[in-house]
């Protein structure tokens, strides 16, 4: 990064990781309320994801957090922050790439970057996304989401933002077909769904299926919830754990426009680089 011209506060201690951590829940409390305290500062990006924002999440300040006027940057496991920050707060945070592996690759992935950079800079930002079988629909609402599992940890707790008329985006890893389909019907039976405007699918892969599933796989899940689902379900935004990444603003008011050659999903309202 800093070969590309951008100046790095690096707040990570490495000598300092506690178990499968990157520190003590207080050290990793306390970095993340350096890098917003620095007033040098415009990004705050991840280091990675797995696990650990649940462990702090009743310790961060969320309002100042949002009061420190940064644009925080993540995804996967950081998923939590930005559901806490907006249930507190409404602050708009990113949905984005991290340190680890996005900006350690030996040859980085250009669409990830751009998409970074290109959303951070503003005003506006659009993805454009593709897939056999989506429904036509154009609708507007609030663009929120993240990992699906994360997601589904935070039902029932005061860090699950209240989002209506939403279009909710959702992606996750090493979890089954049936794993998925469960988590989205328990935000269906919680009125989560029923509040949304349409659920976009990004990148669900890393299971395996087995020989008992007997023709249940991913398509056989996505057809039981369009079945079920109030709201029109979309696949197809390059968006989870995969490469080729692209950024969104978790919060933003955003324009979700579909047919069948693909559709377009733009961003608009947010904090950007230089601006409030």
């Amino acid at each position: 990064m800093e070969a590309q011209g951008f100046v790095v506060h690096n707040y990570y201690e490495p000598e300092l990781k506690f178990q499968r951590f990157g520190g003590t829940d207080q050290a990793r409390l306390a970095q993340l309320n350096a890098a917003a305290a620095d007033p040098e500062v415009q990004v705050v990006m991840a280091l990675r994801g797995s696990y650990g924002i649940s462990r702090i999440l009743p310790q961060i300040d969320f309002r100042a957090m949002a009061d420190s006027g940064k644009l925080f940057v993540g995804y996967s496991d950081f998923t939590a922050f930005h559901m806490g920050l907006m249930q507190a707060t409404g602050a708009i945070s990113f949905a984005g790439p991290m340190i680890c592996d996005d900006f350690i690759r030996d040859e980085p992935v250009d669409y990830t970057l751009k998409q970074l950079w290109n959303c951070l800079r503003g005003p506006a930002h659009s993805v454009r996304g593709s897939a056999a079988g989506n429904p036509a629909v154009d609708v507007s609402g609030k663009l929120w989401g993240g990992n699906l599992a994360m997601l589904v940890h935070l039902l029932g707790t005061p860090y699950f933002a209240q989002v209506q008329d939403g279009i909710l985006f959702v992606e996750d890893i090493n979890e089954h077909p049936y794993r998925i389909e469960r988590m989205l019907l328990q935000l269906l039976h919680a009125g989560v769904l029923d509040k949304q405007k349409a659920l976009v699918l990004g990148d669900v892969s890393g299971y395996k299926l087995a020989a008992f599933d007997n023709g249940y796989d991913f398509d056989a899940m996505l057809a039981y919830m369009r079945s079920r689902l109030p709201i029109p379900v979309l696949t197809g935004l390059p968006f989870g754990h995969i490469k080729q990444r692209c950024t969104l603003p978790f919060g933003a008011q955003a324009h979700l426009v579909s047919d069948a050659e693909g559709f377009d999903l733009t961003a608009s309202g947010y904090p950007t680089l230089g601006h409030g």
